[in-house]
């Protein structure tokens, strides 16, 4: 009897132990046995926090974050963008919401050649280079199917903080600084990011949106038909017309988000849950971590570290000379299943070599390439809740404040999605991606997206929700949190914080950040590497879970300010009996 208690006093220690250590985590993570939230900014999490308060769901947690970025992180996100949206149900589904961009009905092909030539301008600055945006549309189908508030309890504090204004970050001075010169061309754009004075606002400086929050209060008390279909889209859309623009107010009424089918892969002894095309990150996240099954990591981590590098950068390598090709909207193109064929991955592994860099000329052949296809500047978000419902969002209006236009009375950042179509044949984009006629222009047509929302399973429950911000950085960025945690061990936080490499085939150089140790850079050059240094190598956050300890860890990115955050209190009762049982 007393060796039962002491052995259950020794367990229950334990645990206090695991409890303690828990709690003593480095400042950019955070724990719970509720739920959790982790994006890239204070106020966002906040909100999701307060989402969970109201009686919401990781669902409405997520969505209610990613408004609030919409407001506090408008250079990065926000619903004159687009998203994709991964949910993990406490019923065990996988829903994928693709509310990714689509080109105007008036694009066409060749709409960027002038005498002939690519002009990356028109694509990425000014009226051409908005596609119709999507992530409204889906933000308010996720919270429509599977929350358990409404639209209007998650965009009016959102709509709060931007009549009210907030402090603006260093990141964010930054941002605007990058864009200064731009601003003359657009009177609302310099009107929001501009003071009065003509001063660009500084850390610390409070920035108060007015229009944008007279918007956000206009969705939130007549619906998704005020954006898509009334005030929004025909101010827009004479603003467009005005200025030579091709987005019109059909375009927005003829939007609609589509429900993918997921992609899911086994890795080890893992299930991986990936975003299709329109996204090629599923496609890829999945053939880089078939290719690397070949491969002892651990073991090779433990001997040396640096080859485990080399390795990784070359299948990194193939299979973006295969995203080159191959991928496009499966709407409009075949994308071949081949791609995440364990076959094609074994033939793929076998072309690295362990001591030295391959030449990689062009793309691979996945096997049934004519018969098996898939159906029809960035920041990443993710949410959980001890009932099960898992969240992985990414959200996007491409490059920094997007085409640079915010349309006069309305204060929404537009989107420069056209630049992620193929302008031409070979052109690279602006992250320097190449692409092919799979990805060209036409109507009604979503660009290939790098976006990589992630959901790991082990044994059917889920334990790490992943994602990035950083054009094709992003799909190298999941890997390598995949990689880290669960072959080399590293707790969520040490994963994300670890230094990373990235190689997208074209240009042929691998891209270290540079925190990389010299004695790897030396290493990864004796192997044939060409070295480029980068500062950043994108942006990540993830949320952990620990079937043994029933505890949630959250991660925002060290590489920048944010914040991870979970209740650790009772949950909140739900406040009336409208609220949907999810």
């Amino acid at each position: 009897m007393k060796t039962n208690v002491a052995i259950l006093l020794l367990a229950l220690l334990l645990i206090l132990r695991c409890d303690f250590l828990l709690a003593q985590q480095e400042p950019f993570t955070a724990s719970s046995k509720l739920n959790m939230v982790a994006s890239v900014h204070p106020l966002a999490t906040d909100a999701g926090i307060a989402a969970f308060d109201k009686g919401g769901n990781a669902v409405d947690a997520a969505i209610a974050t990613a408004i609030t970025l919409g407001v506090v992180d408008s250079f990065n996100s926000g619903i004159g963008g687009g998203c994709f949206i991964l949910i993990r149900t406490a019923d065990g589904n996988i829903t994928a919401i693709d509310g990714r961009e689509m080109a105007p009905a008036a694009a066409t092909r060749d709409m960027y050649l002038r005498d002939g030539k690519a002009d990356g301008t028109q694509s990425t600055i000014g009226p051409l280079a908005s596609a119709t945006p999507g992530a409204l549309a889906a933000y308010a189908r996720a919270i429509q199917e599977h929350g358990r508030l409404k639209l209007n309890d998650l965009i009016e504090p959102a709509a709060e903080i931007a009549a009210r204004g907030f402090r603006i970050s260093q990141v964010h001075e930054k941002k605007i600084k990058s864009v200064a010169q731009h601003l003359d061309r657009f009177e609302a754009t310099k009107s929001v990011l501009m003071k009065a004075d003509g001063s660009l606002y500084q850390t610390g400086d409070l920035l108060k949106q007015a229009e944008l929050a007279n918007t956000y209060y206009a969705i939130g008390k007549h619906g998704l038909d005020w954006f898509y279909k009334g005030p929004f889209a025909k101010r827009t859309a004479a603003w467009m017309k005005q200025h030579g623009g091709i987005l019109t107010a059909a375009d927005f009424a003829d939007y609609k988000t589509f429900l993918r089918q997921p992609i899911r892969t086994n890795y080890r002894e893992f299930e991986i849950i990936g975003f299709p095309p329109p996204s090629s990150g599923g496609i890829h996240v999945a053939q880089i971590l078939n290719i690397l099954e070949s491969f002892d990591l651990a073991a090779m981590h433990s001997k040396d570290p640096n080859q485990l590098k080399h390795v990784v950068a070359e299948a990194m390598k193939l299979a973006f000379a295969d995203r080159a090709h191959w991928l496009g909207d499966s709407d409009f193109v075949k994308v071949p299943l081949g791609l995440i064929d364990k076959s094609y991955a074994l033939e793929l592994a076998r072309k690295i070599d362990t001591q030295k860099t391959t030449l990689v000329k062009s793309h691979g052949t996945p096997p049934e390439k004519d018969t098996k296809f898939f159906g029809k500047h960035t920041t990443h978000l993710c949410a959980a809740d001890k009932k099960g419902n898992w969240v992985s969002i990414t959200t996007t209006i491409n490059t920094e404040f997007g085409s640079k236009v915010i349309v006069p009375g309305l204060g929404v950042v537009m989107n420069n999605q056209m630049d992620d179509f193929s302008i031409a044949p070979g052109t690279p984009n602006v992250f320097g991606l190449v692409g092919g006629e799979n990805n060209s222009i036409a109507p009604g047509k979503r660009p290939l997206s790098s976006m990589s929302p992630t959901i790991v399973l082990k044994n059917g429950q889920p334990i790490l929700a992943v994602g990035a911000a950083g054009g094709p950085k992003i799909i190298t960025q999941v890997v390598w949190a995949i990689i880290n945690h669960l072959d080399l061990k590293m707790p969520i936080g040490q994963a994300l914080a670890a230094s990373r490499i990235h190689h997208q085939w074209s240009p042929d150089r691998l891209r270290v950040e540079d925190t990389m140790p010299q004695g790897t850079i030396g290493y990864l050059k004796s192997r044939g590497h060409t070295i480029e240094s980068s500062d950043v190598m994108g942006i990540s956050q993830a949320i952990s879970f620990s079937p043994q300890t029933g505890r949630f860890v959250g991660v925002h990115d060290p590489r920048t300010p944010g914040k991870a955050s979970g209740q650790n209190a009772p949950a909140a009762k739900l406040k009336n009996a409208s609220q949907r049982n999810k």
